[in-house]
């Protein structure tokens, strides 16, 4: 049986560690954009991102993610094709686009990313079906991380899964070790950028308490 649920507090940041500023930047007042500016995005930066978004978990420390940045005119007129049509103004404002994809053959690096327990490389092998499903649970994870990251580096994410992901893989995966499953558009805000914000389910339609 379910506990009632009480009384959401007045405000929910004073529970948090987080400084509200923060909480604004990364969730409350973070948005999906929908156009750009041109204003470049310098490669610190996008080293930046990674440097952060490398940290949070994913089980037996797998991390499959691998991250392909487009930020030349060239590599970017080669995505652009291959996204859905509605995407393709999107990924064209954005002055860089990263293509996000998983390491099929990700557990080569588990004897180094899991030093105690070095053995896993062969337990997760042995199983084709589970390390595969791995590599896709454990990239998705890495996604979200990456997009906090974007937001955490002061630029706009615009997260597109409509894209031609086997024709994305023939162009800059061609050798087949990688798996493309979503492109991000990374830059500054643009000429309105924002649609309308859209609602979220209330806490008492999401969590139970017992």
């Amino acid at each position: 049986m379910t506990a009632e649920i009480s009384a959401p507090p007045v405000d929910a940041e004073d529970f948090l560690a987080l400084d509200p500023a923060a909480c604004r930047l990364l969730f409350t007042g973070a948005r999906t954009a929908n156009t750009f500016s041109d204003e470049p995005v310098p490669d610190e930066q996008l080293r930046a991102i990674w440097e952060l978004a490398q940290w949070p978990p994913t089980s037996a420390n797998t991390n499959p993610l691998r991250v392909l940045y487009l930020r030349t005119p060239e590599a970017r007129e080669r995505l652009i094709p291959l996204l859905a049509e509605g995407n393709r103004a999107k990924g064209a404002s954005a002055p860089v686009n990263a293509v996000l994809a998983y390491d099929t053959r990700y557990t080569e690096h588990t004897p180094r990313l899991l030093p105690f327990r070095p053995e896993m490389k062969e337990l997760l092998e042995a199983d084709p079906d589970n390390h595969q499903s791995q590599a896709r649970f454990n990239s998705a994870l890495q996604a979200a991380y990456f997009l906090l990251s974007v937001r955490a580096a002061g630029l706009v994410a615009g997260p597109l899964g409509g894209f031609d992901a086997e024709a994305v893989d023939r162009e800059f995966f061609p050798d087949g070790r990688l798996r493309s499953f979503l492109v991000v558009n990374i830059g500054k805000p643009g000429e309105n950028p924002w649609f309308e914000r859209l609602p979220r389910l209330d806490y008492e339609e999401v969590v139970s308490l017992i």
